[in-house]
């Protein structure tokens, strides 16, 4: 392995799931781990299999990863019970080639936490590791409280990665669980751990409490360490972990070490980090390191002078390179680059210089101002685009829908409650006019429904609707201060049979509207790339 080779390990969808207010569902996750798969992260822990039932139900039909590692966490053995006769360890192995188990480093968890004898915690370390080797292709073992078991007893630390290490496992990971360990202290530890095991062997896991996560990361791998372990947007419990968005490009444009992942892959890095705050429904912050929208923006005066005759005055480094763009806050002229990327992504050839690729600029600029999202919802972008571009035909077109709620109380106790929601539509399909009514488990279900029972009558749409399956639904506030009257953007992520997910937005003072924008982008981003034929309604 080179010296100049660090392996990353990405957290997200278990240690990012502990962050206050974060709740990932089955297919949160599963969006997130492809998206993590795009950008090459080494391994993806996927979560805790048996911990709770949407890690269950991920590990049940995990995302097929091309150029990631799925890794199922877990813990060592019980004490007092064989690796072999540990419910906890058979699961780990039935749901994924790699396994990386926690297991404890310091003296004062092991006799306060645990309650058991200190050589009692090294066998089950060790027992744990020698039995998954031979049940899967690769074992990692988290040293938890690593830095404040070295602090307290350095050789009951040292001698419990060792255990770990001496039974096989491919990583030793040091862990600064309670955040509290400062740079200079984590470079001289992992400097000294690393005379006694390979650097190639450990990793690092570092907590925020003390806002040094990204610094002790980068301490360790300056000391030796070749794994570094984080989240996206650093998500985590109390104040998160490391957060992988700005340690990615400081190992590789400032430090100049391999991460595995394409100067090209880079260049995608502030989408992703937008992906995951659209499934989280919050707006990305705007100070964020590399990929925030003020990374970049300059306002007024010096600044600006300066920029424009050489942006390397005010930046460190270009924003293309990690998909970000520059702000020139008095006169925005940035967009056109971007979008001609985008356009290289969904595989639209145009002239850099076509008025229409102008146009489509400032109806992209003025739909974000507007609320529009495009980082989490690629497929409403493409439509767009396709559009601008005179590539795409309407399959439908809706004169009219009405939404009708219904709730009534049975009982003088209003505790019997019956609550119906009917939609009414109105579709011109080519030549032909359709009007549907359907019932359905809320407004949006009933107008979906009512809109399918339509389309499904059309014998070149039928086989493409009957694929899609809405799997998820988020509404965000995007306006402050403005009460129930506020603009809302709907975000719909959509499947079908084949496995293929993609998102649509829409955006309205009507939830509703919002709702039928998205779902109308969902149904004719499938017909599209199904190679349907429109009808020119």
């Amino acid at each position: 392995m080179s010296d100049k080779r660090v392996y990353l390990y990405d957290s997200t969808l278990r240690d990012g799931q502990q962050t206050q207010g974060v709740d990932f569902s089955a297919a949160d996750k599963t969006a997130i781990a492809k998206a993590l798969d795009e950008l090459s992260i080494d391994y993806i822990e996927g979560g805790w299999p048996g911990a709770n039932p949407t890690d269950d139900a991920f590990f049940a039909n995990p995302p097929k990863l091309k150029n990631s590692k799925l890794t199922a966490f877990g813990m060592t053995r019980r004490a007092g019970r064989s690796a072999s006769n540990d419910p906890g360890l058979t699961s780990l192995a039935q749901n994924a080639p790699i396994v990386c188990m926690v297991g404890k480093s310091w003296d004062f968890q092991v006799t306060e936490a645990l309650g058991i004898e200190l050589d009692e915690n090294l066998a089950m370390i060790s027992d744990s590791i020698a039995h998954l080797k031979t049940k899967v292709s690769e074992v990692m073992f988290d040293a938890e409280h690593f830095f404040d078991g070295y602090k307290a007893n350095r050789d009951y630390a040292l001698a419990a990665i060792k255990s770990a290490y001496e039974a096989g496992a491919r990583w030793v990971v040091l862990c600064d669980t309670n955040g509290g360990t400062l740079p200079d202290e984590i470079f001289d530890i992992v400097t000294d751990v690393c005379r006694q095991i390979p650097g190639s062997h450990v990793g690092i896991h570092c907590h925020n409490d003390t806002e040094n996560a990204v610094a002790n990361s980068l301490a360790a791998v300056r000391a030796g360490a070749r794994q570094v372990q984080g989240t996206l947007n650093g998500l985590g419990e109390r104040c998160g972990n490391a957060n992988l968005i700005s340690i990615i490009p400081t190992l590789m444009l400032k430090m100049g070490y391999d991460v595995g992942i394409s100067h090209d892959q880079l260049t995608h890095l502030r989408r992703i980090s937008h992906i995951l705050d659209e499934r989280l429904n919050r707006e990305p912050l705007r100070q964020a390191a590399y990929v925030g929208d003020s990374a970049f923006a300059h306002k007024g005066g010096l600044h600006v002078s300066a920029v424009e005759k050489n942006p390397t005055c005010y930046e460190h480094i270009e924003p293309h390179l990690v998909g970000n763009q520059r702000h020139i806050l008095v006169s925005d002229q940035a967009g056109r680059s971007n979008i001609l990327a985008r356009f290289r992504e969904i595989g639209v050839e145009v002239d850099p210089k076509s008025e229409a690729v102008g146009k489509l600029v400032e109806t992209v600029k003025r739909r974000e101002f507007d609320g529009y999202a495009y980082d989490g919802a690629e497929a409403s972008f493409e439509l767009l685009a396709r559009k601008a571009m005179g590539e795409l035909d309407r399959y439908f077109r809706v004169t009219s829908f009405r939404v009708i709620d219904e709730r009534r109380w049975v009982d003088e106790q209003d505790e019997q409650v019956i609550t119906m929601s009917e939609a009414t539509v109105k579709v011109v399909v080519g030549d032909d006019q359709f009007m549907s009514v359907a019932e359905g488990n809320g407004p949006v279900n009933a107008l979906d429904a009512a809109l399918r029972k339509v389309l499904l009558t059309v014998p070149e749409y039928r086989d493409a609707v009957e694929q899609i399956e809405l799997i998820d639904y988020k509404v965000r506030i995007i306006t402050r201060g403005d009460g129930t009257r506020a603009v809302t953007r709907v975000m719909i992520e959509s499947r079908d049979a084949e496995g293929n997910n993609w998102a649509t937005v829409g955006v309205s003072t009507n939830i509703i509207e919002a709702s039928y924008n998205a779902l109308r982008d969902s149904i004719t981003y499938k017909l599209f790339k199904s190679g349907v034929r429109s009808q020119h309604a």
